[in-house]
């Protein structure tokens, strides 16, 4: 019987596809700045997933605690238990990003573009 280490692959492998069905799911519901910011979001998570790889159980468990928390969208109960936003796990996930040191990962809040005009004000 042979006994094989615990690989990084599989649980790389494994939060980057939660991470891209999470984000193919929000692709048809999302338009405009919220799609951008989504898009962001899995970006810096999935490079996260892939820098984090060989680092310690702590810094995977914080990578993985933000995939989980993008991923894990809970649905709406009344006042109770509300769905998270996305603005909520851009918070997480650039809390974990800071507390990695990788500030360049840092998710900004999408700009929308100054010469399109306001849909609110038609």
């Amino acid at each position: 019987m042979t006994v094989q280490g615990r690989g990084s692959g599989s649980g790389t492998d494994v939060l980057i596809r939660k991470v891209d069905s999470h984000l193919a799911t929000l692709r048809t519901g999302l338009h405009g700045p919220e799609l951008e910011l989504a898009e962001e979001l899995a970006r810096c998570l999935r490079e996260l997933v892939v820098a984090t790889a060989h680092s310690s159980a702590a810094d995977r468990g914080l990578v993985r605690a933000a995939v989980h928390y993008f991923v894990l969208r809970r649905e709406s109960r009344g006042k109770l238990l509300p769905v998270r936003s996305l603005a909520a796990a851009q918070r997480v996930v650039n809390k974990a990003v800071r507390q990695l040191g990788r500030t360049d990962l840092l998710v900004e809040v999408p700009r929308r573009d100054r010469s399109a005009p306001d849909p609110a004000l038609r």
